[in-house]
């Protein structure tokens, strides 16, 4: 069992920079492969990034590469997404989840509650 819960959300100017922080409990932290996902009003729920269990490898959305990056301390049990060069269509609710190496969502069995970024122009 992974229990997640993000902080870091807020409101930013485009150009700007956020870091999104996801802390989870439970030992099998270590195990499981962590992503990012977002979800815009009236849209599906889409993959940003993820990162292996040890933190070696990591994929990201065409859409945010270059500008975010995705890391984790093990020893905290935390994830992170830092996000630079922020735009208007950033804004969504970000969710953390446990699982599997995917870029879909239905391969993920645990989830944070959300915390929502908004870009302003």
């Amino acid at each position: 069992q992974v229990q997640l819960v993000e902080s870091g959300g807020g409101l930013v100017q485009a150009g700007g920079s956020l870091r999104l922080s996801c802390a989870a409990s439970g030992r099998a932290f270590s195990w499981v492969v962590m992503s990012w996902f977002r979800q815009a009003p009236g849209k599906e729920r889409d993959f940003v990034a993820l990162i292996s269990r040890i933190g070696i490898s990591t994929n990201y959305a065409d859409s945010v590469r270059g500008r975010f990056t995705i890391s984790r301390d093990n020893a905290k049990n935390t994830v992170y997404l830092q996000m630079n060069s922020l735009k208007p269509e950033d804004t969504a609710v970000y969710y953390c989840a446990a699982g599997r190496w995917s870029t879909e969502s239905h391969d993920y069995n645990y989830w944070g509650q959300g915390t929502q970024v908004t870009v302003s122009s």
